[in-house]
């Protein structure tokens, strides 16, 4: 069995304190006129702190004044002899050195989540390992027009943050970093789904490549993993799995409902909550994307394996394209709607370059001046379809800026159109 983290306790099992600790305890059995403990009694009388400790050496009717002074005595004497004779049991440390060669697990993604690279680095195991790990790094951001990166939150996230840092002034800028939550990162990394999407990678490189997807689309991890290992704390042990799980499916249809699913980076997992695509449609898109490119068009759906025209109908208003061939894509609007909306944008003095700007936030008031019944009139199409049209171009939409955080410092995550803080679902700006 493999695993991606190692956890121990350091006094007692990769530090031999015994002697260290029972010379303390016997010079406070001296200094208080009591009985010295032998070492093996010593050896008993730990493994539950040093209040216990020296309540179990000291003899059993001493008062409490007594007791706190022997403490004392003893904490003070420790302190300063802690390392006498101490020393790692005999293998530590080449077990350690082992284990460091884990090293820091690093996956380059494309627009789309595709793995483009993977490598090793090990930035926090000296200088030269650090400038080593900065040269590779530099090499993958040049080939693969890296402009991100994504550092996960967990052990030795501010050094490697320090060596980002430093590698970025080193390049000039162009590229910027953020500190990404990697609650659940590893169960998922060990999952079945996990070994299905990668089989050719361990453990390690898919939490890697989990993270760095965690930039580009939150809820299309996160909704891969257990809830119960995304919670704090323990009360998510305590609910009933179902019931748990429902919720978490509420939240999401309630996501995929109010922003829609980037398409060019949306996960099977998330692609399974949308109506009329069931889970082989959603492994059928991803490989359609990792094959050809990320969409460009809501028709190119029609291409991939599966998916017919009923199941287009069901999907593709929840299917969302930035940047792509039509503007309209990138909305709540069906493509079956297209014509009345760009019908109503021109009656509205509105064009197709106009969506995702300021302009159209004030489409409310524009249609409100020339009524709704008579904009459903002019367009052929009924009030409540004009409505819910007008409602998809004004709401907030995602940022039409360049996506993601804007400087190398991983600190300033405004949206420089609008100045609102943008938000870990990439698809707001509040």
């Amino acid at each position: 069995m493999k695993y991606n983290t190692y956890i121990f306790d350091l006094d007692g099992t990769l530090l031999d304190t015994l002697q260290d600790l029972a010379n303390a305890v016997n010079y406070a059995m001296r200094q208080m006129n009591y009985p010295e403990r032998t070492i093996d009694e010593v050896r008993r009388f730990i493994g539950n702190g040093i209040r216990m400790l020296i309540k179990r050496a000291s003899p059993q009717d001493i008062s409490s004044n007594d007791y706190n002074k022997t403490l004392a005595i003893f904490t003070a004497y420790y302190l300063d002899h802690i390392a006498d004779f101490t020393k790692p049991y005999d293998g530590i440390v080449d077990v350690i050195k082992t284990l460091k060669q884990n090293g820091c697990k690093v996956a380059v993604v494309d627009e789309t989540g595709k793995v483009l690279d993977t490598t090793v680095v090990y930035p926090t195991f000296g200088e030269k390992q650090k400038q080593d790990a900065i040269a590779k790094l530099s090499q993958l951001i040049k080939k693969d027009n890296v402009r991100h990166l994504a550092i996960g939150n967990g052990t030795a996230s501010r050094e490697t943050e320090a060596m980002a840092v430093e590698m970025i002034h080193k390049l000039g800028g162009g590229v910027s970093y953020m500190i990404v939550n990697e609650a659940g990162a590893s169960v998922y990394s060990a999952s079945k789904l996990a070994a299905e999407e990668f089989p050719q990678y361990d453990v390690n490189l898919r939490s890697a490549v989990s993270i760095a997807r965690r930039l580009q689309d939150p809820l299309a991890e996160l909704v891969k993993i257990d809830p119960k290992a995304i919670g704090v704390g323990q009360y998510q042990h305590d609910m009933p799995p179902a019931r748990l799980d429902a919720a978490l499916a509420g939240v999401v249809e309630s996501c995929v409902n109010s922003v829609g699913v980037d398409l060019n980076t949306a996960s099977p997992s998330l692609l399974g909550h949308i109506a009329g695509i069931n889970a082989a449609i959603a492994k059928n898109i991803v490989a359609y994307r990792e094959e050809n490119g990320g969409f460009t068009a809501r028709p190119q759906l029609l291409k991939v394996p599966k998916l017919g025209k009923k199941a287009y109908e069901q999907c593709a208003g929840f299917l969302r394209i930035s940047g792509g061939k039509n503007p309209l894509d990138a909305t709540a609007v069906h493509p079956e709607s297209y014509p009345i909306a760009e019908g109503l944008l021109t009656l509205c003095g509105c064009t197709l370059a106009d969506i995702g700007t300021e302009k159209l936030r004030e489409l409310p008031t524009m249609a409100e001046k020339t009524g709704y019944k008579a904009l459903a009139a002019q367009l052929s199409a009924g009030e409540p379809t004009v409505r819910d049209i007008i409602a998809a171009h004004s709401a907030a939409q995602r940022c039409v800026g360049d996506e993601g955080p804007k400087t190398g410092n991983g600190t300033d995550r405004h949206c420089p159109q609008c100045g609102g803080f943008w938000c870990l679902c990439g698809y707001r700006c509040a």
